[in-house]
């Protein structure tokens, strides 16, 4: 696939639940799609064990916020809503949607444990997708061309899983950005009878934007070194020296 600044090659977030990807990491997925980056979104499972919304229920939810964001979307078996467990089945599952879709950066759950034990599940199978996809001689790959990712990035759903050992690219939102990012959540009506969500995760982003002079920004977090050819590329440091 060519890859230019006009047509970047495809952004892949992989989300264990329907609603993962537009709590953790929606504002970004809408400013990429701003951008002229296609986003694709993966999902490990219905919401079969949610204790709000029914499989069918949060899927359409889902498939609406996919809708406002302006990406596709697409849902895996990997087990069930609160029955995922890190399978090299599973990675080799990621790994072929790496391979078909060749994206050159990944969007991963933090592989740091939090509330749900799917969540660090699905970022430890994301990221040993990672290498799979690289590897040509795989047996069950092998109908699809091997693809190496350029950047695989971790998000946080919640506090409690931000790898504190990463320093975070923080990634600063427009203000339009975030308006789409808060129709996105609301799709999600099923999941907000418990707790107000959306509100929790634009606090959040709101937080990290004041701490870089901004309104609002969410942390990423890089699995490798990020490696540059050019100073000028970087952007300005947080705190504006």
């Amino acid at each position: 696939m060519s890859t230019s600044p006009s047509n970047p090659a495809p952004l892949l977030a992989i989300g264990a639940h329907p609603d993962d990807l537009e709590f953790g990491v929606g504002g970004v997925l809408a400013a990429e799609v701003r951008k002229g980056r296609a986003v694709h979104m993966v999902i490990g499972s219905r919401g079969e064990s949610g204790t709000n919304g029914t499989p069918e229920q949060r899927t359409l939810e889902a498939e609406a916020a996919a809708a406002k964001l302006g990406a596709t979307i697409e849902f895996i078996d990997l087990g069930g809503d609160a029955n995922i467990e890190n399978t090299r089945a599973g990675a080799r599952q990621i790994a072929a949607i790496i391979r078909r879709l060749r994206p050159e950066i990944l969007l991963a759950l933090s592989i740091v444990e939090d509330q749900h034990p799917d969540h660090v599940a699905v970022g430890r199978m994301t990221r040993d997708a990672a290498r799979l996809a690289r590897y040509g001689g795989l047996e069950q790959l092998k109908p699809l061309e091997r693809h190496a990712i350029t950047h695989l990035l971790y998000y946080a759903v919640s506090p409690d899983a931000v790898p504190r050992e990463i320093n975070p690219v923080l990634y600063a939102l427009e203000d339009a950005d975030v308006q789409i990012w808060r129709e996105a959540m609301a799709a999600h009506a099923s999941q907000m009878q418990t707790r107000d969500y959306g509100s929790l995760q634009i606090t959040r982003a709101s937080l990290l934007g004041q701490n870089i002079g901004g309104r609002h920004a969410i942390a990423l977090y890089p699995n490798d070194p990020l490696v540059i050819a050019d100073l000028g590329g970087l952007g300005h440091g947080g705190r504006h020296f």
